[in-house]
Order: structure tokens, then sequence, then C-alpha cells
């Protein structure tokens, strides 16, 4: 230890000097003793340190002491080494022991574990407080299997650890997950009678929950008489952080009706729970708490508040909150650009983006990821260029939205600009990162740099790039291969629910009714709980393999249908040419009270036109905007065309033309003309001629009505 790498071994030398002084020195000790000590009440500890390293003269144990608690307050760690030195060379050969554990505390508490290392090791004679000042060292300075190893040696040898460690200890085991050792310290808190102290109960709850036993965390805290505020915050922590989201809030209402005024990160621990689960009214509940008690302008409580609103989709009262004169700071700037551009309002959004004076890269990601959740890519892609010119701070979730900005432009050249990015700066081994390179490849079509990124990350995938990879080959075609995939997956990884529904729809794709069979056996034999999108692609791939009755069966034994799979049941029966069932199954659907969608409406008028129920047809069309205030789409238009194509009502065809709030596509106009050739209608042919060879001057397009003479004598 020392001002140069060992100061006590070179005080030592410098300060060896026979402590027995003559009587006549105990003045002129007292008059030093005062000086120094009027100038540690005036702060200037360097002063007071460089009279006593000056004097041979020994000091009371009292000022020694006082001078390490300064030094350590003061992070001092020169002056620590000098008053370490005085007292090892004035009281050589035994130092009091009891003002080395201090000085073994105070280099901890300064950050310079090899100093009071050494002075452990160096030490004639070591007490228990030695020990706990050494272990405690170690935990506060986060070497926690340091500290682990050190108390198992002192237990080994024999010695008591006091409150202290053992406080320091279950820290540690916290940092390190060391669930075992912790039992075994639960063990010795109660042997030893410490089951009373409400920091140690504290301390286990804190290190049961961390290692994910809620269950022995919520029986410790159910076992300490008194807890106190750092309890209830610990639980309330601890189950918020397991995703008990619904236990945190009860717990944190336990703590009001117990009469515990919560911290306000309690409050903010609560009110995450709120945001996640969408627990709005026991947000609002949790905003009448904190007003009551006089936390609602805390900067911690304010900005959760805000947070949680904004994410329950509750803008106004996020705003109310922000407009307060405590509330504005960068972190509560960004929950509300975050919630206004997460809940599709992205001009106001932009507007406060930019009304920021300082933003950092969690702000920049909020404003780019609302972009990218509502695929305005072009913004998204202008607001990246902004981004790198003001900023040069970016992290792995930024790659990742620039990347899915890449595959939602289709613009491969980009995205590999952005991979050699994130090669050059060592980011390519962050797992979210090569994901986001996976789907990027695998969306723009280049399969090959698809396999080769999925080769390279073969050492740290997950299932996440496994299902990237078997979504980008059944995207485009390659359904067999994904399924030659899904075996070779299963040799290194469980498939998730995600993954399965992507190789279902695969075999739908391909009609291969056999493997989508052996993957629904494969999900019961292994018991996944079918949820309502692996029942929907369930019901998908048996209606487009032919075999309705399996979609039929599946679709029964759901315990609630909702709009998805209501939808994929429709548009199986409309697979299955079952155009009245269809019909039917719509009606059902609306005695449930579930509310359609356009994907439900392209299902209906397809029933329709394999009905040929053009009247009825008709007024579905006309429901959607009149009745469920649905903007119908293109698919919906494209639908009636055929359904009046098909069918020879050429008038109603013409008028349902003229009526389109767009102009009709080169695929509409195409299937006008021919409608009009098969059926004899040359006004409305002529001029579906017409505006095909305007959309498509490179074809010539001629109306011909088609002579059906021929085929009768």
């Amino acid at each position: 230890m020392g001002v140069n790498g060992n100061a006590a071994f070179v005080f030592n030398r410098v300060l060896q000097r026979n402590t027995h002084q003559p009587k006549g020195l105990r003045a002129e000790s007292e008059a030093l003793t005062t000086t120094i000590v009027t100038h540690l009440n005036f702060g200037r500890l360097r002063e007071a340190v460089s009279i006593l390293f000056a004097s041979p003269l020994p000091f009371p144990f009292s000022l020694y002491a006082r001078l390490f608690q300064m030094c350590s307050t003061n992070a001092a760690i020169v002056e620590a080494r000098k008053v370490e030195s005085h007292l090892i060379a004035t009281f050589s050969p035994t130092p009091p022991i009891f003002l080395l554990n201090r000085a073994i505390e105070t280099y901890g508490k300064c950050g310079h574990l090899n100093d009071a290392k050494e002075l452990f090791e160096e030490m004639p004679q070591r007490n228990g407080g030695s020990w706990n000042a050494m272990i405690t060292a170690y935990a506060q300075g986060g070497c926690e299997k340091k500290a682990l190893w050190l108390f198992s040696s002192m237990n080994r040898l024999g010695i008591c650890a006091n409150e202290i460690t053992f406080a320091s200890v279950l820290g540690s085991c916290a940092a390190v997950f060391e669930l075992f050792l912790s039992k075994q310290i639960h063990g010795l808190i109660v042997k030893y009678g410490f089951g009373w102290n409400v920091i140690l109960g504290s301390s286990l709850v804190d290190v049961y929950g961390k290692c994910g036993f809620m269950s022995d965390a919520r029986r410790m805290f159910d076992e300490i008489e008194n807890p106190n505020a750092i309890t209830w915050n610990v639980i309330v922590r601890r189950y918020l952080e397991m995703g008990n989201e619904m236990d945190a809030v009860v717990m944190f209402f336990k703590m009001i009706r117990a009469n515990f005024r919560p911290l306000n990160f309690t409050f903010s621990n609560a009110l995450v729970a709120c945001s996640r689960i969408s627990a709005l009214l026991e947000g609002i509940q949790i905003h009448g708490v904190a007003i009551r008690i006089g936390y609602e302008e805390d900067e911690v409580v304010s900005s959760s508040l805000i947070d949680m609103y904004a994410k329950s989709g509750d803008l106004e009262s996020a705003r109310g909150i922000f407009e307060l004169p405590s509330s504005k700071n960068l972190i509560s700037w960004t929950s509300v650009v975050s919630g206004y551009a997460m809940n599709g309002r992205l001009r106001e959004a932009r507007e406060l983006f930019n009304e920021m004076s300082e933003r950092n890269v969690i702000t920049w990601n909020a404003m780019l990821a609302g972009y990218t959740r509502f695929r305005q890519w072009e913004e998204a892609l202008e607001l990246i260029f902004l981004m790198r010119k003001e900023t040069q701070d970016v992290d792995h979730v930024t790659l990742g939205l620039i990347l899915n900005v890449c595959a939602g432009l289709l613009d491969v050249e980009l995205g590999k600009q952005v991979h050699g990015f994130i090669y050059r700066h060592g980011l390519y081994s962050n797992l979210f990162v090569g994901n986001a390179l996976l789907h990027m490849y695998g969306k723009c079509g280049n399969l090959r740099s698809t396999k080769l990124w999925f080769y390279q990350i073969s050492h740290w995938r997950d299932k996440i790039s496994w299902n990237a990879l078997l979504t980008s080959h059944a995207r485009h075609g390659l359904s067999e291969e994904a399924m030659t995939m899904f075996g070779e997956m299963q040799w290194e990884t469980t498939p998730s629910e995600i993954t399965l529904c992507t190789l279902l729809s695969a075999c739908a794709n391909i009609f291969a009714l056999e493997q989508g069979k052996q993957i629904h056996g494969f999900m019961i034999r292994n018991g996944y709980e079918i949820n309502v999108a692996g029942r929907g692609a369930l019901v998908d791939m048996y209606s487009k393999c032919r075999c309705l009755e399996y979609a039929v069966k599946v679709f029964k034994e759901a315990p609630s249908q909702d709009l998805i799979l209501w939808n994929s049941m429709i548009l199986g029966c409309c697979h299955n040419r079952r155009g009245r069932d269809a019909l039917r199954l719509f009606e059902l659907m609306e005695e449930e009270g579930v509310g359609p969608d356009h994907i439900t409406f392209q299902g209906v008028l397809l029933a329709c036109v394999y009905e040929g129920l053009a009247e009825i047809g008709t007024e579905y069309f006309n429901s959607m905007s009149n009745k469920f205030c649905i903007i119908p789409r293109l698919e919906h238009y494209e639908s009636m065309i055929k359904l009046y194509s098909r069918h020879g009502l050429m008038d109603e065809l013409e008028d349902f033309i003229k009526r389109m709030p767009f102009e009709p596509t080169v695929t509409m106009w195409t299937r006008v003309l021919s409608a009009c050739t098969e059926h004899g209608h040359s006004r409305l042919g002529k001029w579906a001629a017409e505006k095909l060879n305007e959309l498509n001057p490179s074809t010539q397009y001629h109306f011909q009505i088609m002579d059906t003479s021929r085929g009768c004598k």
C-alpha cells in the first residue's frame, strides 16, 4: 500500500521511532491534537493529516478514528495511507486492531481493494472485525466472489460474523445469484440469533427474489415482524423484475394500508408494473396516493407517472403532469415523446422531440421506434440521417431499429452499410443486433446472406435467430426448405410458439397436410399452450389443405374465440368454396359481440363471389363504412369488381367503377375488360381498353365482343 504502490512499507521505514516519549511531550501532543481537530472542524483534511504525519508523537485513538472516517467520506486515499502508516509506526509492534479495521474499511470505500488486502494480510493479529471489514470492502467494491470466498474461509476458522458482514455477503450472493450459499447463510443468521434484524430480513427477501424464488422471498417477507419502507420496496421490486406485475401492485397497496410511507422508488416500481399490464385504474389510484403524501412533484415519481399514463394510452393525463413546473427533465421528455409516438400520434411526438434542448440515445430511439411501428419508413430514414449528423451515440436498440427500417424499405444495400458499421464497432456479437440483421436480409430476399450470417452467429444464436431464418424462407416460397431447417433446429434448441406458427404457415403454402399434422402433434405432445395465434395458424393450415373438419374442431376447442380466430375460420370456409358457411359464421360472430375488421370483410366478400350473392355482397360492402366505420381497402374493391364481373352484372359494375374514390388499377381494368368481352358490354369495355392503354402504353388493348356462335351448330 502506498502513495507509490506500497505506502505502508515506505512510511513505516520513515516513521520507525521509539514510541515511548518523555512525559514533557504530552502537552505538545495535546496542542497538536487541538490544532488537528480544528482543521478537521473546518474541513481541512489535508492540513490535518500533514500535521499528524510530521509528528512522531502518538495521538488519541479517537483522533485516528475520526481521520479515517473523513478520509472515507472524501475518498482521500493518500491521506488515508498516511494516517495508517503513522498509526502502525507509532504503536508498533501492536497497533490497535480496531483502528486497523477502520483503515481497511476506508481503503474499501475509497475503492482501493489492493491496499485493503495488503493491510489485512500483514496484520499481526486479526479479530472478527478485521474479517468483516475485508469482506465488506470486497462486497462494496464489486468483487462478490472474493467476498464469498473470504466469508467461507472465515466460517471454516470458526470466526463469527456480525450483522454487517451477513448483509454484505447476502448482497454478494444476490449479485452472483448464489442461492445455495444464501440458504446456508440464512441458517447461520437464525443460529446466531439475528433473525429479528430487519436489514438482514430485507437482504434475504432480496437475494431470494433475485434468484427467482419469489415464494421463498414472500415467505421471508411475511416472517419479518416489523418491515420498514426498504423491505416493502424490495418485495415490490422483486415481484416486478420476476414478471409478477399484479403481485407488485397488490403489495404496494398492502403497504399503503399498513400505514407505511413508500419511497419514491417504490412508487416508481408500482407504476412501472401498472404500465406493463395496462392497469390504468390502479395507476390512477397510485397517482392519488402520490398527491396525498406530496410526491407528485418528485422527479422519479412524476417521470414514472408520465410513463405509465403514456403507455396506457392516456396521453392527456401524461401531458398534464409533464406540464408541471418540476416535471420537465430528460426522462419525462423522453417518456412523453415515446407515448405519443407509440400511440400513433407521430406529428405531435415529432413536435415535442424538436422542442427538446437535450436528447440522449433513448430519446432518439423512442422517436425512431414510433416511425418503425407505424411503417413510416421515409420519415424514419430522415430521422436516422439527422441523428447521425447530430450525435455519434448509438446503441444496440438504435441499430436494431435502423435495420428494421432497411427491411421495411427493402433496401439491402443500406442494410449492408449498417452491417459494416456494426462490424467496425464490434457490435456484431450482440444477439439483438444479430437477429435484426437476419430479419433484414431475410425480408429483403437476400437468403444467401441470411444463411451466411446465421452460420456466423452459430455460437450465440437463439430461438429468435432460428425463427428469422425459417420465416425468411417460408415468406419467399421456400416452405420445403423451411421444414428441413425445422428438423435441424430441434438438435440445437426447442422451437417457440412463434416458430411453430411460421411452420404451420409454410405447410399451408405448400398444402403439406401430413407435416402440418405432425407439427400439431408436436405441440400437443410437448405441452405447448396453443394460444390464439397458434389456433389461427392451425385453422389456416387445415383449411388450405382441404381438411375443413379439423379446422372446425380446432376452432370449437378454443376456450374463447377472438377476432383473429373468427377471421381464420371465415377465410378457411372460403378456401374450401363454402361461402354460405362463411356468411353464417359472420352472423354468429356478430351475435357473439365480436366486431369485424377489414380482414373479416375480405372473407365475407370472397364468400359472396363464390356463391354469386351480388346483392348481399353489395349490402356487406356498404355496411363496412355505414355500420362498422371501416374504410374499404383496395382488396375490397377488387372483390366487388370480381363479384359483378363473374356474374355478368355489367350495369352494377359500371356504376361501381364510377363511384370508386380512386382510379382503378391495371388489374382491375383488365378484369373489367375481360368481363365486358365475355358479357358483351361495349361502352364499359371500350372505356376499360382506353384506360389500360393510358396506364400501360407498351401493350395495346382492344375491346372485342366474344363470338359464342362458333361453338354452336
